[in-house]
């Protein structure tokens, strides 16, 4: 009797694209060349996914390629760290956290949870309450800087 030749493995590939700025250049053309996959044709597919998303926001892709070198992705919400850099309405968060450094910026609760109904929606976070979101979304804010008032 012959045995059945393994199926192939997929592989996960993490990264973060601009939406509607997908280019086969690096680093999505290296990452997904290597695993035979044309990168053309995911930029295609994203582009066309996420064209109606403001152009460059950052979102998180996960994509799965399997071994007859199809794939499969799955886009996610932006990184916290967008939304609130772009609530606060600066460039980067602080550089020197602590007391005896000024913040750099501010958010107020209403944002902080406008913020957190929306990654509440990505695939990880279902069975987090609000509360618990809205907690992690104070703790980025704090380690980026960014004063929360009420």
């Amino acid at each position: 009797m012959s045995k059945k030749a393994p199926a192939a493995a997929s592989s996960l590939l993490r990264l973060v694209v601009p939406a509607g700025k997908a280019t086969p250049s690096p680093p999505i053309g290296p990452a997904l060349g290597q695993r035979g996959v044309k990168s053309m044709d995911f930029c295609k597919q994203f582009n066309d996914r996420t064209k109606n998303v403001d152009v460059g926001t950052p979102l998180p892709v996960i994509i799965t390629v399997k071994g007859d070198r199809t794939f499969t992705f799955v886009t996610k919400s932006p990184p916290t760290s967008f939304f609130l850099k772009r609530a606060a309405g600066i460039e980067k968060g602080g550089t020197n956290i602590g007391k005896e450094h000024p913040f750099v910026g501010k958010v107020n609760l209403k944002q902080v949870y406008e913020i957190a109904k929306i990654k509440q929606a990505d695939d990880g976070m279902g069975h987090l309450s609000l509360k618990g979101i809205c907690a992690g979304v104070i703790g980025s804010a704090k380690s980026m800087g960014i004063e929360v008032v009420a």
